[in-house]
């Protein structure tokens, strides 16, 4: 390109590149950080910054992307309407004055996100994923009638292939074996990869696949959930993806330490009807909302938990909210696990009100990045909060990946969801909140546990770092909003 050209070409792109500017700024209507962000993405990152941003920033069109109606036909709204009521009334009864301590938060949750109270569940926490799946391969040989399973990432390694096999024995038996994944996440294999297991019966479906080969340019609005229901009857939620590298079996990231849950209770019935619902937006073969996928469950526990999800199809971050409330529920101590540390304004401050008011508050995050700016962005957050008293662990062993709060011994948190913008308003997550002491005292004693495994971040520590963390730190914040 000559110098005349580049003359001519140069005025044509400032011109785009303020017309782009001005999508962001008025048409998004984006919350004024995120807003900000995206300017100087495109102010330094001309025609290339548009790009980035039809790829990552675009709001969410709700009514052309998604198809959630039919959940009514299992009588679920009845179910919230009555639990509603009877809370604003004083008249729901709780199993015992522990869950009643909690019940603003268990409205909130059921108010943002038709989140049903259960009080008869049987939890089992797993925090290694290797007796993860031996349970879950366990629980799928004895399965009867159907199996559901939805992950981010499927991988069809060593582990992968094992899930598959043992799917495909219980296909032959005659199990219905329906498999959802999402395109991003799990962008090494394609459906083809399952023909042998569609030969025997089994479905398998992609969350938002594109329409362009080799390339999404859906960066946003991922299907972050990992849900597995038996029969209606057992269920896992948490963490963990499929394959070897939630084995530790990964050289990159060594062993790989996450939290799940498997879950015996009415609980279950909310985990079903979380997979019916994208099963259903991501399939032309619609699943019916009948009771076959609801039967009666005996009593199993005394767990009380609700199942809340959140996606940009919400209209609350709901999650979001949930852990702010959980935050201001507490009154000794806060315990936080996650992989991204990347808080809004809200839930910065949050942490530094319960840390100044004398809360032990102890955050715990890898020291091995999986996405750099998204690390050095989190190194940034927890390193402010030292100031106000909180504690910052860096963990060692290897890669840190469970998503966990738990305050007080009393209420506690498992899901998918990170403490960042992608997990609170652009993907789809799950989560199980939970009301048990004995629970939310073994996720405690976990968590203590891993500090073994780690070393501290000190205030003196954090300050001593180099030019040029700082500045890496300064670029990646700058850009946590739209990371």
């Amino acid at each position: 390109m000559g110098i005349l050209d580049t003359v001519v070409f140069l005025p044509v792109i400032l011109a785009l590149n303020t017309i782009f500017a001005i999508t962001v700024i008025f048409l998004e209507r984006k919350d004024a950080s995120s807003t900000w962000a995206w300017v100087l993405v495109l102010f330094f990152l001309p025609l290339l910054g548009f790009i980035l941003y039809l790829m990552l920033g675009r709001q969410l069109r709700k009514k052309h992307l998604f198809r959630w109606e039919g959940s009514k036909d299992i009588g679920i709204d009845k179910l919230i309407s009555y639990q509603l009521g009877a809370l604003e009334e004083n008249t729901l009864e709780f199993q015992s004055l522990h869950v009643e301590n909690h019940k603003e938060l268990i409205q909130l949750n059921l108010k943002t996100s038709k989140a049903v109270l259960t009080q008869d569940n049987e939890v089992k926490i797993y925090d290694d994923g290797a007796e993860k799946f031996e349970s879950l391969i366990d629980d799928i040989l004895l399965a009867k009638d159907h199996i559901h399973i939805q992950y981010y990432i499927f991988k069809l390694d060593n582990l992968g292939q094992r899930i598959i096999d043992v799917l495909k024995k219980k296909a032959k038996q005659g199990v219905k074996v329906r498999i959802l994944y999402d395109e991003m996440g799990s962008r090494s294999i394609k459906k083809r990869n399952f023909q042998e297991l569609s030969k025997l019966g089994g479905e398998v479906e992609v969350f938002f696949p594109s329409i362009l080969p080799l390339f999404n340019p859906r960066l946003n609005f991922r299907n972050h959930r990992k849900i597995v229901v038996i029969d209606g009857r057992i269920g896992y939620i948490g963490g963990f993806n499929v394959g070897d590298e939630y084995l530790g079996l990964n050289k990159k990231f060594g062993y790989w330490r996450d939290t799940h849950l498997r879950i015996e209770g009415s609980s279950v019935h909310p985990l079903q009807t979380r997979f019916l619902l994208d099963w259903n937006q991501a399939s032309n073969n619609s699943i019916d909302y009948s009771e076959h996928y609801f039967p009666a469950i005996p009593k199993k526990g005394d767990v009380a938990l609700q199942i809340v999800s959140s996606g940009p199809d919400s209209e609350w971050q709901t999650i979001k909210n949930g852990y702010l409330k959980l935050l201001m529920s507490a009154k000794k101590y806060i315990y936080i696990q996650t992989p991204y540390f990347i808080p809004d304004a809200s839930f910065l401050n949050a942490i530094e009100i319960a840390a100044l008011s004398g809360i032990d508050v102890r955050i715990m995050i890898p020291n091995k990045p999986d996405h750099m700016f998204v690390y050095w962005a989190t190194y940034s957050y927890v390193g402010n909060l030292l100031k106000s008293g909180a504690k910052v662990y860096i963990y060692e062993k290897g890669f840190i990946h469970a998503k966990m709060i738990v305050i007080d011994d009393e209420a506690s948190t498992v899901g998918t969801a990170n403490i960042d913008v992608r997990s609170f308003s652009l993907n789809f997550e799950v989560n199980a909140f939970l009301y048990n002491h004995q629970i939310s005292h073994e996720l405690a004693e976990i968590f203590e546990k891993d500090i073994f495994d780690c070393t501290e971040l000190t205030l003196e520590r954090y300050e001593s770092r180099s030019l040029l963390i700082k500045f890496k730190e300064s670029i990646s914040r700058l850009l946590s909003p739209i990371l």
